[in-house]
């Protein structure tokens, strides 16, 4: 299974919530994670999206602890599966 497959499927599911999964790029800021997830009610995170068993590198690693010493929320997604609870914990949050 491809991140792409994934990243779809994550894309599909949000929007079925009413939120946006945007694509986030970010110029000169190298590391930061695929998408950042808004929910209805202000309900934010940002996801780092990867392929079946594969994990962030190290410069990713660093950007995802930057943003959660920030403040945010931020997931690791590899597995079509993890999606649900993932966005779960998202509204609930």
């Amino acid at each position: 299974m491809l991140e792409k497959y994934i990243e779809k499927k994550l894309v599909a599911e949000v929007k079925k919530m009413e939120g946006i999964a945007a694509k986030f790029v970010s110029p000169g800021l190298d590391g930061m994670p695929d998408r950042i997830v808004l929910l209805p009610h202000g309900k934010m995170a940002f996801i780092e999206l990867k392929a079946p068993g594969k994990k962030p590198r190290p410069l990713q690693i660093r950007r995802i602890r930057q943003l959660q010493k920030l403040g945010f929320t931020c997931y690791v997604i590899d597995d079509v599966k993890q999606i649900g609870g993932v966005l779960g914990e998202i509204q609930s949050s």
